[in-house]
């Protein structure tokens, strides 16, 4: 599959308490690059566990935006491990 790095996203993120019902957080970015890399460099483990990205009608989950962050075709610098 093909990825469009550059197109816009939706990053919804779980809130840490107030159970499976609690309201999510929501980031609007330009580009799915940038939402990926929020996701994977900012967020504390355990809050992106419960993240899903969106990009028109399609839905990524955690694992997803992980994978999508390691592919060599990612086009923006990553962080130092």
């Amino acid at each position: 599959m093909v990825f469009d790095y550059t197109a816009p996203a939706e990053l919804f993120i779980a809130k840490r308490s107030g159970g499976p019902r609690a309201p999510l957080g929501y980031r609007r970015f330009a580009s799915a690059a940038e939402a990926i890399r929020f996701a994977v460099e900012e967020l504390p483990a355990g809050r992106i566990l419960g993240a899903f990205m969106q990009i028109g009608d399609l839905r990524f989950d955690s694992e997803r935006i992980r994978s999508l962050y390691d592919c060599e075709d990612y086009p923006l610098r990553r962080a130092r491990s």
